[in-house]
């Protein structure tokens, strides 16, 4: 008996024969039939291209601020004033043979007039970049250009008066 089977699968085409058939009777071919079940009409639901977007909420007018409201004037006018007392303690400081260590303002500091127009440029700067923040969105960010050029030219003035 073992013979004749051997002879069987011997045989190209009874041997495709039998995969064949293993196949069908495997799980693996029972498992088509779900397949085929998923092919009938209204099983699959078309999927959309895209998918729909959130709407954009805009801010409320009670959320929004206008730009030159008291806090947007107190940080500038306090970042001015410390430009200020950076470019009186650093006029002093160049006056009196120092040097100055900020590579950007070392380019303006020939003249004072080069010096003054490096820091009234600065201030102009800052209420530019919080300008552009505002029309933006980003109110935090506003807000956070003054307080840091608040802080870096206080800790200039800080440096240079310890300094002298």
């Amino acid at each position: 008996m073992p013979t004749n089977w051997l002879r069987v699968i011997q045989k190209p085409r009874a041997a495709i024969l039998l995969m064949l058939a293993m196949l069908a009777f495997s799980r693996a071919g029972l498992g088509q039939q779900v397949s085929y079940a998923l092919l009938q009409p209204g099983a699959i639901e078309p999927a959309p291209f895209m998918k729909s977007a959130r709407p954009v909420v805009m801010p409320t007018e009670a959320s929004r601020h206008r730009f030159w409201d008291r806090e947007n004037s107190v940080l500038f006018a306090t970042s001015a004033a410390f430009s200020a007392g950076d470019f009186l303690v650093t006029r002093s400081i160049l006056q009196n043979g120092g040097q100055e260590l900020n590579p950007v303002t070392r380019l303006f500091s020939g003249s004072t007039a080069g010096l003054a127009a490096n820091f009234a440029g600065e201030t102009v700067g800052v209420v530019g970049l919080s300008y552009f923040f505002h029309k933006t969105g980003h109110h935090k960010m506003e807000r956070l250009v003054s307080v840091f050029n608040i802080g870096s030219s206080a800790a200039a003035v800080s440096f240079d008066l310890a300094h002298r």
